[in-house]
């Protein structure tokens, strides 16, 4: 799979997370791993940052149920709009995490 690929698979896997429900960076890596030959939440970070506006960037958060400082508010807000489960500040991942179904 090419880096560009690649690109396209993490967006795509993201923009299929359904409503209320999220996955971490890892398991968004893990989910492509066997696929793409790569496992990295920071490489699926990096992509999001930089490609992730387009899709539902908020349904992918740290594997604590968080984000980004400049980026809470705003995912708070759909968050809540969403009825994703929720601990406080953060994403309840018990409750919230989602997992693509086998055959991607």
């Amino acid at each position: 799979m090419t880096p560009e690929e690649y690109i396209e698979a993490v967006l795509d896997l993201v923009d299929r997370i359904p409503p209320g429900r999220v996955m971490s960076y890892g398991a968004v890596a893990d989910a492509l791993a066997e696929r793409s030959g790569r496992a990295s939440a920071r490489l699926v970070g990096a992509i999001m940052a930089r490609h992730g506006g387009a899709v539902g960037w908020h349904r992918v958060v740290n594997a604590a149920g968080a984000m980004p400082p400049e980026l809470v508010a705003q995912a708070r807000e759909r968050w809540l709009a969403e009825g994703t489960p929720m601990r406080r500040d953060r994403v309840d991942m018990r409750a919230a995490g989602w997992w693509p179904a086998e055959g991607m």
